[in-house]
């Protein structure tokens, strides 16, 4: 869906499209609030304006209904959101039971990624299309986070402790992998690639 949007990588996982549907879920009730918000005190502006700079404004008592209203609605949506997101989550971090396990460590400046075959790749990883694949993964030095964009996973990997990630390929392809933690002088150099996530034999 946003594949010819340069602004958004493509949707490459199972778990992309839930991801950016509740990404442009928030950003449109954000947007809404925030242009209401112009339009009225725009409109409030003209409607009230005293050129004369004389008018003392008058007394305002409180409406319940009105203050209600402003109370329950945006817990409401907050709460609307709440489960949403929740629900995203747990699809995020809950790997289905079979899963191919590849372990990765993060140092400045490369990702070493190791398949349980003995196969050790740098900065390329190769996975299969249809099946979910979990990763691993540490670091050797300072602060890192390990950032799949296609696919919409990330986390941190924090040296002397073990975080992971899991994805499903839905196509095939290149697709990027990027630090998303600022490391060191180096930091922008250190990517790499998922490499033609092949389709696994029936």
């Amino acid at each position: 869906m946003l594949s010819g949007i340069p602004l958004f990588p493509a949707q490459a996982s199972t778990v992309a499209p839930s991801v950016d549907r509740l990404y442009f879920l928030i950003l449109a009730v954000t947007a809404f609030f925030a242009i209401a918000t112009v339009i009225a005190v725009a409109i409030f502006a003209i409607l009230y304006r005293d050129d004369s700079g004389r008018k003392v404004g008058a007394a305002i008592h409180g409406s319940i209904p009105l203050e209600l209203g402003w109370s329950i609605i945006p817990f409401i949506i907050a709460m609307g959101i709440f489960v949403y997101s929740t629900v995203v989550y747990f699809d995020l971090i809950r790997p289905p039971a079979e899963t191919l396990e590849i372990y990765s460590t993060g140092k400045r400046w490369m990702w070493r990624f190791q398949h349980l075959d003995g196969k050790a790749e740098i900065n390329e990883l190769h996975v299969p299309k249809g099946r979910a694949v979990r990763v691993t993964f540490t670091s050797e030095d300072v602060l890192h986070s390990l950032y799949f964009p296609s696919f919409r996973v990330k986390a941190d990997a924090i040296p002397g402790r073990y975080s992971s990630v899991w994805f499903e390929a839905t196509q095939t392809g290149e697709f990027h992998i990027f630090c998303a933690e600022y490391c060191g002088t180096r930091h922008s150099g250190m990517i790499g690639k998922v490499v033609e996530a092949w389709t696994r034999a029936t």
